[in-house]
């Protein structure tokens, strides 16, 4: 089974049209949340989203806001106003999407396991050694991909509970193996907002049964994104953090 895995999408209609053209096939789409947010066009992912069919979808912190299951305060100023204005520019069936999204962590097969924050909750980050030690003692499958933070990364459990980074850093990386008695937890990268210093579009690609993981990014057209959220009155911090990729 190959699975092309999206995270941290944010309304970025211009980076989700790259990753699609960019990833090769693949047999089904997992989406591990925050579809909508800080970027301008929040009903064109969904409507993108939504004729793609994924296998799987749940849901980010920001859509939980923009469908009005929580409010924003915990949210910083900039953060505050965008999903303001998600929230009002959404359609109303694509608000009712956003409410049927499953909480992770979410069970997909038998190696692997999605959420969007860690599996011992849907929205924690998992920054350091500390987090992904916590989170893994709450994962059900060997591979637990999570998003939220925006960062690409890799990590492996030993069998003697020894924590390993596999990949960490911007930039390209080359495909690894999952290896049997490990557990692995896996950040794709966002999308449609990175912030590890690369504004190129983040994603990541699993073959089970070659037990392969690709974390891949793609160029995207960054200026017409950055006009989007200009032309649509958002924070101009939105606009340009995209083209530095923070």
């Amino acid at each position: 089974m190959r699975y092309l895995i999206l995270s941290d999408i944010h309304s970025n209609i211009d980076a989700l049209e790259a990753v699609l053209a960019a990833a090769p096939a693949f047999d089904r789409l997992l989406i591990l949340g925050d579809l909508v947010g800080y970027c301008a066009d929040p009903n064109g992912v969904i409507a993108r989203i939504r004729e793609l069919r994924p296998y799987a979808v749940i849901r980010g912190n920001h859509d939980k806001v923009a469908a009005g299951l929580e409010t924003a305060d915990g949210f910083n100023p900039t953060a505050q106003k965008s999903a303001d204005w998600t929230r009002d520019s959404l359609t109303e069936e694509n608000r009712a999407y956003l409410r049927g999204l499953d909480a992770g962590p979410l069970i997909v097969d038998d190696l692997t396991e999605i959420c969007h924050g860690s599996p011992a909750d849907e929205d924690t980050y998992i920054f350091g050694d500390a987090d992904a030690a916590e989170g893994l003692t709450f994962a059900r499958r060997p591979a637990c991909f999570f998003g939220h933070t925006h960062l690409p990364t890799a990590v492996m459990l030993s069998p003697e509970r020894e924590l390993q980074v596999v990949v960490q850093g911007a930039g390209d990386h080359a495909p690894f193996r999952l290896a049997p008695g490990r557990q692995y937890l896996i950040n794709p990268g966002s999308v449609g907002q990175p912030r590890d210093g690369d504004p190129r579009a983040a994603y990541a690609l699993l073959d089970t049964d070659a037990r392969q993981v690709t974390l891949a990014r793609v160029a995207y057209p960054v200026e017409r994104a950055h006009d989007r959220i200009l032309a649509a009155g958002l924070p101009k911090v939105l606009a340009q953090r995209l083209l530095v990729g923070r």
